[in-house]
């Protein structure tokens, strides 16, 4: 079997697959012993800049629950570290910036980025390409409102009011600081599409905070050049959001191969309201891996029957996997996502 041939890709593709490929978001992270020992000591920024944990962080999950995919090991942040911006990631809350961007002068700041700034994004995704072999490699990067978000607000927000005030009263000035985060997340995904990368998916983790409207009005536009400059590349890519039940159709518009779809739409509802020529990612509830394996055996199975109404169909979870699970009960369910799909 060729890459091109996996499961995964031709899935992205909506080509016909003997089986429906698996892969979860968080899957590189802390429900895995391994991945804590790894981690012990070191901050994540630190981490995510160094190409020896990259690869082995990358690689633990492919190695012990045999998913379709890897997820190359990043934090949404980190192409804004590289280009000088004083953040970092504390334990129990997420990142923090030091000094929030809400006017004209800390837009100046955001310069563009370099390959040169992340020499080893590079260095990791051409690693572990050779290692994968036929598994394809998921580039990763956070979309341009949940970026913008952390730097106005200057960490995770409940209610994004800082935000959303820039974004309906300074439109001229919003619109200028989603052209920048979109020129430096479209550059961090292509360093890692010229390493090897087969894939990207771009997170868009708050934007379930928007009505349609706001979402059509001040972030289509950013995302949708994003997707449109990376389609010149020809790698799938996939658009991924929490709480967007109300976005689906508008998140497949902005130009995705394949839409992620949280747990709270049922995937055969939510392939009635993707564009047409859209693969589904998704969508088990993060929180059901925490139920006895039989409610998980006939919730997956339910996931799967509602995937066929998709013109393709990725078995991920709903949102990311939850430090506690149990990775047994992952590897339990990629063994049977496999064995239940297969033709």
């Amino acid at each position: 079997m060729t890459l091109q041939d996996s499961p995964f890709l031709r899935a992205c593709r909506r080509l016909p697959v003997d089986r429906t490929p698996v892969w979860y978001m968080r899957q590189a992270g802390r429900s895995l012993p391994e991945y804590r020992r790894v981690r012990a000591d070191v901050p994540m920024l630190e981490a995510c800049a160094r190409p020896d944990m990259i690869v082995e962080i990358t690689m633990q999950p492919v190695r012990r629950h045999g998913v379709d995919a890897a997820i190359y090991f990043s934090d949404i942040v980190v192409p804004l570290k590289a280009i000088g911006l004083d953040l970092d990631i504390k334990s129990g809350v997420g990142p923090v910036v030091a000094d929030p961007i809400r006017d004209a002068d800390g837009i100046k700041r955001l310069r563009e980025l370099s390959p040169d700034d992340v020499p080893f994004v590079t260095e990791a995704v051409g690693t572990l390409v050779g290692e994968l072999g036929t598994t394809p490699l998921i580039g990763f990067a956070g979309a341009p409102f949940t970026l913008a978000s952390y730097l106005i607000e200057g960490g995770p927000s409940k209610n994004h009011e800082r935000t959303k005030a820039l974004m309906y009263g300074e439109p001229e000035l919003w619109n200028d600081l989603m052209r920048r985060l979109s020129e430096i997340t479209l550059e961090f995904l292509k360093v890692q599409i010229a390493a090897g990368a087969g894939a990207v998916q771009l997170f868009d983790s708050w934007v379930g905070a928007l009505s349609a409207e706001d979402y059509r009005t001040s972030v289509l536009p950013h995302t949708s050049w994003i997707f449109e400059r990376l389609g010149e590349l020809d790698v799938p890519r996939i658009h991924f959001g929490v709480g967007t039940g109300e976005l689906l159709s508008l998140l497949s518009e902005a130009g995705a191969d394949v839409v992620g779809v949280d747990w709270r739409v049922p995937l055969d509802k939510a392939a009635q309201r993707v564009q047409p020529a859209t693969a589904l990612q998704g969508n088990l509830d993060p929180a059901a891996l925490f139920a006895p394996w039989e409610v998980v055996a006939e919730r997956a199975g339910d996931v799967l029957s509602r995937g066929r109404a998709a013109e393709g169909h990725i078995f991920n979870l709903g949102h990311g996997v939850l430090p506690d699970t149990d990775p047994d009960m992952l590897t339990r369910l990629t063994e049977f996502v496999h064995e239940e799909s297969q033709t």
